[in-house]
Parts: structure tokens; sequence; C-alpha cells
């Protein structure tokens, strides 16, 4: 089926449009006529609008499916969209006015908690943060944090397998997922909610999905695995002279703590400068005592004194050796969320400085002092007087490379001219150090031209073919990820 590329004629928009009232009620169904659509059309860095035929809430997996079919019989593309927090425009339409976005937000619902099965089963439009509280009530926790955790949903987190500040010890969305719900292109459900860590009866369907950016399935449940709650958790702040200081110091905390490890961040010193200047109510430790600063976390089993008397004996070790400078422990639950705000106000105290250029990757983390150190020296010399925001979860070898436009220059003027530039600077350095172009935010429409020069060729083949196979129509998020 050609999927239109130019806006419906009259009746043939009416007729979809009376389907997916029937489907979901007319409540729930958006159109231009009826509100401002721009929520849903717009990326979270607000540097997209797309035009959607209509935005349509189902409430039930039910109506998902009713849906689908409606827009199969019409031929109209669908758009899935969560919390809409993604930076690779991979849940917001194109701008030909043909794409149905099918919000989640009223699949909200928690289904389930099983305290002896350790597992939460929620809808796909719930909330993370929604989640985690469920979670902490039962005594448990799910350990799946980001900055955007009180707006992003859970479907979305599995549709781009994110990741986070959790990842050292506990792995990505798809690490914390056992089953799924899901409802496929042509309108079927498929019920894969069983909660069970052991099930070799076939492929294992739930990883098609996860991370599939919506393109082969809509996520409409999911069951989730959870931990018992730590005894203790403690948090640090190191100053290390540089960044392979600082990948000596992870392997220090990892002998040291071991699986008690949960978080190892880094951020470069201007990273940092910008959350002062931006957000000055925020008292930044060790700030000019050292180029990088590393934050640490360790969840202890037995208690606090014990998780104390450990990453003390950690720092202690770092100082030593020469990986630290200078080293202050979190004395209290609320110093420790200060220092975490610290590191998740970076990106809003980019978004404050101006338009920048991000780069979600990752390397082996061996690779990445020698990958900063290339790659820093050949942006100089391709664009003189760019400054670097260079941060992210070092502990999994996940950077946030970002680039800041020269002081006082025009944003928009500079983004315009060298954003491909920079991209091809820094993307080509990955490739060379054996890294990957995105590491958690997936490729959305932002990524998918430029994904064949970075992407084995053979891999791209047959992600095309199981594509055509799940959804040979190509109704299902079209533009994103694959082209």
């Amino acid at each position: 089926m050609n999927l239109p590329t130019a806006p419906f004629d009259p009746p043939a928009r009416a007729a979809l449009l009376r389907d997916l009232r029937a489907a979901v009620g007319p409540a729930h169904v958006l159109t231009a006529a009826d509100a401002d659509l721009e929520p849903w059309e717009r990326d979270w860095r607000r540097r997209h609008r797309g035009r959607a035929l209509a935005v349509v809430r189902p409430g039930s997996t039910e109506e998902v499916a009713a849906v689908v079919r409606a827009c199969a019989a019409h031929g109209a593309p669908i758009v899935p969209q969560g919390g809409n927090t993604g930076l690779v425009l991979g849940g917001v339409p194109d701008g030909s006015g043909t794409q149905v976005v099918l919000s989640t937000a009223r699949l909200n619902r928690i289904r389930a908690l099983d305290e002896k099965n350790l597992t939460l089963t929620v809808e796909a439009g719930c909330v993370l943060q929604a989640a985690q509280q469920a979670a902490e009530a039962a005594g448990l926790w799910l350990p799946l944090s980001l900055a955007a955790e009180g707006s992003c949903t859970v479907g979305g987190n599995l549709a781009t397998n994110a990741g986070g500040t959790q990842v050292l010890r506990f792995g990505n969305a798809r690490d914390l997922c056992l089953g799924l719900e899901v409802v496929t292109a042509d309108g079927r459900v498929w019920n894969g909610l069983r909660g069970l860590r052991k099930d070799n009866t076939g492929y294992d369907l739930r990883h098609l999905f996860i991370g599939s950016e919506g393109t082969l399935g809509i996520i409409t449940a999911a069951v989730l695995k959870l931990v018992p709650r730590p005894a203790a958790q403690l948090t640090a702040w190191a100053a290390v002279p540089d960044l392979a200081a600082a990948v000596a110091l992870l392997g220090v905390a990892q002998r040291g703590l071991g699986p008690a490890l949960t978080g190892f961040e880094v951020m470069n010193r201007f990273a940092l400068e910008l959350v002062r200047r931006h957000f000055p109510q925020l008292s930044v430790p060790l700030a000019d005592v050292a180029p990088y600063a590393v934050l640490l976390e360790t969840s202890d089993a037995e208690g606090e004194a014990h998780a104390r008397a450990r990453l003390e004996a950690v720092l202690g070790q770092a100082l030593e050796d020469g990986c630290a400078v200078d080293a202050v422990v979190a004395e209290s639950l609320a110093q420790a969320r200060t220092l975490w705000h610290i590191r998740e106000s970076i990106p809003l105290a980019q978004a404050e400085e101006g338009l920048n250029v991000k780069h979600d990757i990752s390397l082996p983390v061996s690779r990445i002092p020698a990958f900063c150190a290339e790659a820093e020296k050949a942006l100089a010399n391709a664009v003189p007087g760019v400054r670097l925001v260079n941060f992210g979860h070092l502990g999994d070898g996940n950077l946030h490379f970002n680039v800041q436009c020269p002081e006082g220059a025009d944003a928009a003027a500079f983004l315009h001219e060298q954003e491909a530039r920079i991209h091809t600077v820094v993307y080509d350095a990955v490739q060379r150090h054996g890294g990957s172009i995105s590491a958690e935010h997936g490729i959305g429409a932002l990524k998918a031209a430029i994904l064949p020069r970075y992407q084995d060729p053979v891999a791209l083949d047959l992600m095309r073919a199981v594509k055509r196979a799940l959804d040979p129509a190509n109704r299902l998020n079209p533009g994103k990820l694959l082209v």
C-alpha cells in the first residue's frame, strides 16, 4: 500500500475521522478545528513542528486496536506518541498532514503489582515517575531513572530502549522488561504479559518491539522487573584531572563496590559552568578544582554505616592513586538529591544558553579518553570557537557530547551552517573508535538518513526484512528509524 503524502480529500478525511470517533469517542479525536495541536505536533526541543491529520487518544488496548484497524482501512499512517520527551523526532508527525498521532496518555493505569514475583504491570502511557512511586509504596524499587521521568512514559521508554543513570547496574529499559502487550500493524493484540524470567518457547518477541521506536507495533502495556529497595544509598562527588583519571576511578569503584555501584556520571567543567550561570541557586561542589567531576552512587543491602565505610575506602584509594584530586560524600538524602539535581540540570542549562548540537553516543569505556581527545581537536580545527558540553553515563560508556556555538555567535545561524558538518566530525570519530551514534535516544527521523553511513549493511537489510514482515504497508511511524 502506498501511504498518502498529500492531505486526504475532504470525503476521505471525513470518513476516517468518523471511524476514529466511533473507535474512541468524539471527545478523544482532536483536529486543528477542535484544539491547538501544537503539544502533539512539536518536538521537545522545539526544533520541529509537523502537521497531524488528527490526534487520537484511546483509553484501552481494544481502542488502540480499533484505531489501528480504522487507519489501515483508510490507508492512514500512525505516529505513536508517549510523553513526547524524545530528542530525535521519533514521536511527532511529519509535515504532510496525513498522519494520525496516537497518544497513549489515557493508557495510564497500574494494572498489577506482584510483590512475590517482584513485578509491576503498567500501561504504556503510565508516567515513569508514577510507576516508580507504585513500586516504592510496596517497599520495592524500579531502577529506571531518567531526567524526564516526571513526564516520559513507560511505553516510550521501552519503544526507545531508554537508558538513564542506573544502566551500569541494572541495564537499559530492555533489561527491566519481562513482558509486553502490543497492538500489531494489522490491529491484532499480542498478549505477552506473563512476567516470566525464563521462557524458551521460540523467538523472544518483546525484544523486537523494544527499541523499535513504534515502527513494528504499538506497545500498550508492560511487565517491569522490580528489585528490593536497598537499605542505604550514598552519593559522592569527586574532582578528577582528566577523562583517563575518570576511567581509572571507575575501575577503583567497581573493584571496591562491585554490584553496589549503581551510578557513575561524568561532567566536564563547561557543562557545570552552564549550570552555575543559569541556575545560580545550585551550589556546584569543587567547581574550580579540576576539569572534570564524577558523581558516584552506591546502593547497599546492609546499611548506611557499611555503605559509607566502603565508599570512603574507594575514594581514599582514588585520592591515593591520583585519579581523584578531591571528593565529598553527601551527608543526607537532601544533599544527595541536590548533587543529582546538578547533574540533571545540565540539559536545561544548555537550553537556556541557546540552541546546540546534541550527540547521544556510546563507546567502549576504555576508548572514551582517546575518542574525546581526537573529536575535540577535530572540532576545534573544523569550527573554531565551539564550546563542548561533555557529560553522561561514563559507567556504561554513554556520553552526551554536545556542541554549543561560539560565545556571542548567532545560535540559529550556527546550527544552520555547521550542524551537519559537526555531526560528521563527531560520528566519524565515534565509528573509528568502535562506538554507536545512538546510545539511548534512538534514531527517529533526525538520524534516519545518516544511519546507513554508520550501520552495518547486513544489519540494515535484516532490520528492513523485519519491518516488511511485521508492517508490510509501512503504516507504523513511517520515516522513522529506517528510510
